[in-house]
């Protein structure tokens, strides 16, 4: 490659910095080119896909075992048929609602695929799909089984299927910060993001929240990843790294009384 060549192309690696890339960011690239979790996830759920099939298959089978035996108990026309109906409907018809739910919310409404990071009732989880119940691995890997009906009725944030995402940072600085002082922060913030845009978008924005006991400003910066937040790990390493970046400007600044929230 010409000089030229590799001027344009390293920047493209994440964690790029002084002319130089380490062998980790090289990994995670590669890895990003060829869409391996992609495919890996695309194989899990096609398996997964198919034992959910599997199970459909025998669900219906069982419902069609049952409902041929009602057909022949009205065929056969007994005394006792009447009674064997409001049984039978008062034991499957709870059954059928539910299976009827389960198909449609897997199927259908299909909200997740398998090693989706998700959001229900405010947990994150990784999901693990079955016909009947979903399976949802936390970040200390502690199975939490979810029957699909309910499912059903619950909203649901799906972060592999959002788009590229944005991040908050809080922080508070000394309420007799000069205006100028103020300046020089927004412009070395805006100059990180500009040197690092394989990771940040460059459209920002810090501004002032309130003022916070009378003696500080409360801040935050509001910026947008290049990634939505499905791959957790690498978007708290940006998030820190960020934050570490911020802490250097605000002390090469002089600027006191700073805290993160």
């Amino acid at each position: 490659m010409t000089k030229e060549e590799v001027d344009i192309v390293f920047p493209l690696f994440e964690g790029y910095k002084n002319g130089k890339i380490d062998r980790h960011e090289f990994k995670n690239w590669v890895l990003r080119i060829n869409c391996y979790r992609e495919r890996k996830a695309l194989g899990l759920t096609l398996f997964d896909t198919k034992q959910a099939l599997e199970q459909l298959n025998k669900l219906v089978s069982a419902i069609l075992i049952v409902v041929t035996f009602i057909i022949w108990l009205l065929l056969v026309g007994t005394s006792t048929t009447r009674v064997l109906l409001v049984i039978a409907a008062f034991l499957f018809g709870e059954t059928c609602k539910t299976i009827f739910q389960v198909v449609v919310f897997v199927f259908v409404m299909h909200p997740f695929d398998v090693g989706d990071r998700c959001v229900v009732d405010g947990v994150k989880f990784v999901v693990e799909i079955n016909i009947l119940t979903t399976t949802f691995l936390k970040g200390n890997n502690e199975k939490v089984y979810y029957p699909n009906s309910v499912l059903y009725s619950k909203p649901i944030s799906n972060y592999y299927r959002s788009p590229d995402m944005g991040d908050s940072i809080e922080f508070c600085i000394d309420l007799r910060t000069p205006a100028e002082t103020m300046g020089r922060l927004k412009e070395k913030i805006k100059r990180y993001l500009e040197a690092n845009s394989t990771r940040w978008y460059l459209v920002h924005h810090v501004v002032v929240t309130e003022i916070e006991n009378d003696n500080k400003l409360k801040m935050a910066l509001h910026c947008c990843h290049t990634m939505n937040f499905q791959d957790l790990a690498v978007r708290m390493e940006r998030r820190s790294d960020l934050i570490d970046e911020l802490r250097i400007i605000l002390e090469e600044l002089s600027i006191s009384t700073v805290s993160f929230p």
